[in-house]
Order: structure tokens, then sequence, then C-alpha cells
């Protein structure tokens, strides 16, 4: 299964643009669905099976404003390095996956505490 993370950023101007990001490919929009839709017609016929992470964009016990300023600022490191044809560094990286999954897990977790208040 591709994991398809999408991140809120600021863009020029004021305005906010999403980034779509599976594995190493990537993709932006003006809307969730656009970046979401511009990622998916990259992925192989072996990816099609996907789990999208919208972030919720503000901190909670399930995964804090610190641990979302460093995944922003490694997604930044990131994105520079690609683009200038390099890799992060092999702890940086190690970091960057282990806050991916952090943020997966708790996506997991607020989806199964909103299931237990639906049934309350």
């Amino acid at each position: 299964m591709t994991t398809i993370a999408i991140l809120q950023e600021a863009a020029a101007g004021g305005s906010i643009l999403y980034r779509a990001v599976a594995r190493r490919k990537e993709s932006v929009g003006r809307t969730v669905g656009e970046a979401l839709d511009a990622l998916t017609s990259q992925l192989s016929e072996e990816e099609a099976g996907t789990l999208v992470i919208v972030q919720n964009f503000r901190p909670d016990h399930y995964f804090t404003a610190r641990q979302q300023q460093r995944l922003s600022e490694l997604m930044a490191r990131w994105r520079q390095a690609r683009d200038g044809g390099s890799f992060l560094s092999a702890p940086e990286q190690a970091e960057l996956e282990s806050l991916i999954e952090a943020e997966l897990e708790a996506a997991r977790q607020r989806t199964e505490a909103a299931l237990d208040n639906v049934g309350q």
C-alpha cells in the first residue's frame, strides 16, 4: 500500500498550497484534491492501493507543535536537497521517516478516537 501525506504550505503572497507526498513523488495544488489528483496520476499500477493522510495542521496530543515544526523543517530540507540533486543525510532521512510514521500513527489514533465518539 502506498501512503500519501498531504501537507499545507504557505505560498508567496500569503496564499496556501497543499503538497502531496508519496515516497519520492510529490505534487502541489491549490486544494487538497488538486494536489492528490496530480500525485495519483504519477503512481504506477502497483502503487494504486493508497492510504491518504491529510495533516490537520493543528498540534494535539497525538502530534505536537514541536513535531510539526521539525517535520516542516525536514521537508523543506528534503525538497532543497532533491532540487539540488542530492539527498538528506542518513540521520535526517531517518528522522524524517520517523516523523512521517508518527504523523500516520497520530492520524490513526485521531480516527479511532473520532469513531469512538460517534458510538457514544
